[in-house]
């Protein structure tokens, strides 16, 4: 979850970041060498956040760099209200970002990127988005819009086709609310134009996120015109992905790291020093050699998928719940307490790893030691709360595919129930010193429900459906969790976590 906060007053030291500026900052950072005005578009990118501008937008900028896709230009895009401030800020500075990576060690590296050509009007019917991605040029349509966004029945597994909007779109589709009722509409003029289909790439953390993509356009799609959706289907691609980089919300701090490099930038991005990108090479209209400059082309998506999600999105999540409740800000403090540090330890080694595949030279431990390095870097300003955001989407797509893979092979799920009863606890809307945790899922308000209630039956909180499907009905898994969120409410959290850290290997 991206934060736009508005600036605090300017450094007058800072150059103000526009095209006519680079080359006054080309002396203090790393600018763009390649001509901003010979670039043409060939990416709508929905979702112009941190993320996107520290990860896809950085390699199509690399590739540029070196005197390459300068035919891959990215237009940004969104269709949700808060997406009008990004857009305002990034036009204002001609699209430009500046980018600051910041090493475990206090180094840092400071870059300008300028792949973005445009940032689209935000549009209740998405009319600029469809006319532009309808467009003979735009070959690839990407997307980051959090996990949460695919409308997915968490019963099925399929498309949610009772949400009011995807039957507005299917009812409308000629002026839909949602990125996918656009997509449709546009490749319904560039089938019928003879334009031809274009690749549908997701960015986002998702178990087979291009294969979520698909399901999402083309069963909107058949739900008003199946003779496109089968069209859809046939002609065009949607390839999975891993993505990887750890990118904070943007803030004060944020913005006057970039004024002290000397660089006043509205919506600066800071990165770790890490980044991943692997894809399956299927893309029907073309693409980008993103290969040239560090991504990874395989066809083994989905085990770099499973290690990826189940070890670091999942751990994030580990550390973020019990760190909210015990009042702490970043993950990287999380990470230097004990306590803490322990449980994120003990759950990842016994209950997680285990059912993570091995890549080729790299075990699922050595990975997570990759993880733990990361998760500690102090120049990370990540917070507990970006983390913990949207815990309703994270939980189901990070932690429970860990809990139903130890409970088919009769592993240990204690301490992923113990994961639970914190999120639980969490969701109750205090910490443990009594202040308030503001609400922070789309679901608040009946996730805090809930918690009240479990805080005398805790099995309540398992008969949420939409989350934890048949978890309920699980008696190993739906007995732990009893137990460990009994113990936070009698005990309180740090008793309840020790008392779990201190219990040997289950059997």
């Amino acid at each position: 979850m991206d934060e736009l906060i508005e600036p605090a007053g300017k450094d007058i030291s800072a150059t103000a970041l526009c095209n006519a500026a680079l080359g006054d900052l080309s002396g203090q950072v790393v600018v763009p060498v390649y001509d901003r005005d010979r670039m043409t578009p060939g990416i709508v990118h929905i979702g112009v956040g941190n993320f996107h501008r520290a990860h896809l937008a950085w390699y199509v900028h690399r590739l540029m760099q070196r005197g390459d896709a300068t035919d891959w230009a990215i237009i940004g895009a969104g269709v949700m209200k808060n997406d009008q401030a990004m857009r305002q800020l990034l036009l204002t500075q001609d699209c430009l970002t500046t980018l600051i990576e910041l090493d475990p060690d206090g180094g840092q590296a400071t870059e300008i990127i300028g792949p973005m050509l445009d940032y689209l009007p935000v549009e209740a019917d998405n009319a600029a988005l469809i006319r532009t991605m309808s467009d003979p040029q735009i070959r690839i349509v990407s997307m980051t819009i959090t996990e949460g966004g695919y409308f997915i029945d968490p019963k099925t597994g399929g498309l949610d086709t009772t949400h009011p909007d995807i039957r507005h779109d299917a009812e409308n589709p000629a002026t839909p609310r949602t990125a996918f009722g656009a997509m449709v509409a546009a490749l319904r003029l560039r089938r019928d134009s003879g334009t031809g289909p274009f690749t549908g790439l997701c960015c986002d953390n998702l178990q087979g996120n291009g294969a979520i993509l698909r399901q999402t356009v083309v069963g909107l799609t058949r739900l008003s015109d199946p003779d496109l959706a089968d069209w859809i289907d046939s002609h065009c691609s949607f390839p999975n992905s891993m993505v990887d980089c750890i990118v904070p919300a943007t803030g004060p701090r944020e913005r006057q790291l970039a004024r002290t490099i000397g660089v006043d930038d509205a919506a600066p991005v800071t990165h770790e020093n890490f980044r991943q990108w692997v894809i399956e090479d299927d893309f029907c209209a073309g693409r980008p050699d993103w290969d040239l400059v560090g991504a990874e082309f395989s066809g083994q998506v989905h085990q770099y998928e499973t290690r990826k999600i189940r070890i670091l999105n999942g751990g994030h999540q580990i550390l973020a719940n019990i760190g909210e409740l015990m009042g702490l800000d970043t993950i990287s403090q999380t990470m230097d307490t004990p306590l803490i540090n322990a449980l994120f330890r003990k759950v990842q080694q016994e209950e997680i790893a285990p059912h993570v595949p091995h890549m080729p030279g790299v075990t699922a431990l050595d990975y997570l030691k990759t993880i733990n390095r990361r998760f500690a870097n102090p120049a990370i300003v990540d917070t507990v709360r970006r983390v913990a955001f949207d815990g309703s989407a994270r939980h189901v797509g990070f932690l429970l595919p860990s809990v139903r893979d130890g409970l088919a092979a009769s592993t240990p799920v204690s301490g992923l129930a113990l994961v639970e009863a914190l999120w639980a606890r969490m969701c109750a809307g205090t910490r443990e010193d009594g202040s308030r945790i503001e609400a922070n899922d789309p679901m608040w308000g009946m996730l805090t429900t809930m918690a009240s209630k479990a805080k005398q039956d805790p099995l309540i909180w398992l008969q949420m459906t939409q989350i934890y499907g048949e978890l309920a009905s699980s008696t190993r898994f739906a007995t732990a969790f009893e137990e460990w969120l009994t113990g936070i409410y009698r005990d309180g959290v740090e008793a309840t976590v020790r008392r779990y850290i201190n219990q040997s290997l289950l059997p």
